[in-house]
């Protein structure tokens, strides 16, 4: 039976790196119970999908959390009893065996008795169309579905590859972090059939976590302490919910982080195993998790922002952005910017447990419904030893960095429109193209000279201004700039009007000059 070799405290199913200094055996993939108890032998996950990555990584935090017992505030100081967690080196034995013996029958991914599959919803085979199912072409967020354009292959719905259990085991988690709103499976509740969802709780966001040289750093460094009234029998994942949530009601809200971490999916799917070869799965239910309300967005992992409507947001993921221009959001108490940016909560925790510990974005970037453009994974260098709190003769040096950065790439991409406008002799022209290419060039320069400067600056507070050289930083961003401008406009050039408009242009590299005042006029 394939349930019976389905549980996913054992069966091995997540790609993991071990460190250097492990000991033997290094297997390529572990189950949940040999990934708690060997954490601090195993370097990283090598999840290749960043938000697979990102949305397991709130399991973990989650299962964490339990088996250490830092799901509650007390008894004692909560940050020293996650500081004993690291100096043992390893997470509690005995806390792990407790935790697998009570919730193991919660695991099967497959439910041998039908009923509480993990992170599924059993009752789908009776509220949805058997006939009308997503299949696993939709499951797997890479492949191609219905009449969508392929993105990373070709598939056909008639006659799909199908996925291995540990890959749509993580397709099932980001589908519950990054689902689409809109039409899903109709699904027949109470005797009323509706098709239409709400988006995931991470759809369109970017997701920062720290991360350490051990698996047990990154999971104890991502723990944030739980407020003193939240007790662990109130703040439950779903697989220890007594029973399923009433779909017709409103969704129930999370009391506190583990809830916060797991229980906020607003997608409610079921996966089928293939007879014949129960390592495959064969077809997945994929429809609403609650037919009204929406469970409100918060996440201790997201840089939230204000927009001019005076909502709250996250930052959303953006393929072109590189990591280094939100670092003063990540690091500072008050970072600078029009949109009242807030660091991720879990940063004002996570250096205590290292000062050595990188930063890791991961995220989707999407449309609110359909559309999925591309994933987003970048890491730092270790950065958290320059946080505000530890090192606050920093904070201006690092987010002066940022806005010069950010001023010659605005510069560049002005200079660069400019020049094709007046070449084109078309104030309207499209200098898209032209800037996409600079954009090209001078962005990634910018981040070597960024980490260049950032690795000189001075956490002691010894030196003015943390060693920061100012005018030197700017003549550098000036230089990565005016290297690109000069690199794309080069083919107009050769000609009289294009090196007239070329000219003319440059001087958005270096501002507008401000304007003179009218000359008074004689009484």
């Amino acid at each position: 039976m394939p349930s019976s070799t389905h549980n996913l405290f054992d069966e091995p199913w997540i790609p993991v790196r071990f460190t250097d200094a492990a000991p033997p055996p290094h297997p390529e993939c572990v189950g949940l119970r040999e990934l708690l108890m060997r954490s601090g032998d195993i370097a990283t996950l090598a999840i290749t999908d960043p938000p697979a990555h990102s949305a397991l990584l709130r399991i973990l935090y989650a299962l964490t959390a339990r088996v250490t017992g830092l799901d509650e505030a007390a008894p004692g100081d909560w940050g020293e009893r996650r500081l004993d967690i690291l100096d043992a080196g390893r997470l509690p034995a005995e806390g792990i065996d407790t935790y697998v013996g009570r919730y193991r029958h919660r695991f099967f991914l497959y439910d041998p008795n039908g009923q509480r599959p993990w992170m599924q919803d059993a009752r789908l085979t009776e509220q949805c169309d058997a006939d009308k199912t997503a299949g696993v072409n939709k499951l797997i967020v890479t492949r191609p579905a219905g009449n969508a354009h392929a993105w990373f292959r070709h598939g056909s719905d008639a006659r799909p590859d199908l996925p291995t259990a540990a890959e749509a085991v993580l397709n099932l988690l980001v589908w519950h972090h990054y689902g689409p709103s809109g039409r899903c499976s109709a699904r027949d509740v109470n005797g009323v059939k509706t098709a239409s969802t709400t988006a995931g709780p991470l759809r369109t966001a970017l997701s920062y976590h720290p991360e350490g040289t051990t698996l047990l750093q990154t999971l104890l460094a991502g723990l944030v302490p739980p407020a003193q009234s939240i007790r662990r029998e109130d703040d439950q994942c779903p697989w220890e919910w007594e029973e399923l949530p009433d779909p017709d009601a409103a969704p129930p809200l999370p009391s506190g982080p583990c809830a916060r971490l797991t229980a906020c999916s607003q997608h409610a799917l079921l996966l089928v195993p293939d007879e014949k070869d129960p390592q495959l799965v064969r077809d997945a239910y994929i429809t609403w998790a609650y037919r009204a309300g929406r469970i409100p967005r918060d996440d201790n992992y997201l840089i939230w922002q204000i927009s001019q409507q005076n909502n709250r947001y996250p930052r959303p993921a953006d393929s072109r952005r590189a990591l280094w221009r939100d670092l003063d959001a990540l690091l500072l108490k008050e970072p600078p910017g029009t949109a009242q940016p807030q660091r991720p909560r879990v940063f004002e925790y996570a250096s205590e447990v290292s000062e050595d510990l990188r930063v890791r974005a991961l995220g989707f970037e999407q449309e609110g419904q359909a559309k999925d453009t591309q994933f987003v994974d970048a890491a730092t260098p270790a950065v958290l030893g320059f946080a505000e709190h530890k090192a606050p003769a920093t904070a201006p040096a690092i987010g002066r960095l940022r806005q010069l950065g950010e001023l010659y790439g605005r510069r560049l991409e002005r200079a660069v429109k400019r020049a094709w406008a007046e070449y084109m002799n078309d104030p309207k022209a499209n200098g898209d193209t032209w800037a996409a290419e600079a954009a090209a060039r001078y962005w990634p320069a910018a981040e070597t000279e960024f980490w260049d400067c950032f690795r000189r600056l001075d956490p002691t507070g010894q030196q003015p201004y943390a060693g920061l050289d100012a005018a030197a930083a700017r003549s550098a961003f000036l230089r990565l700039a005016t290297n690109a401008y000069e690199t794309v406009t080069a083919p107009i050039t050769r000609t009289q009007r294009g090196a007239k408009a070329v000219a003319n242009a440059r001087i958005e590299l270096y501002g507008r000059p401000a304007k003179k005042p009218a000359p008074a006029q004689a009484t």
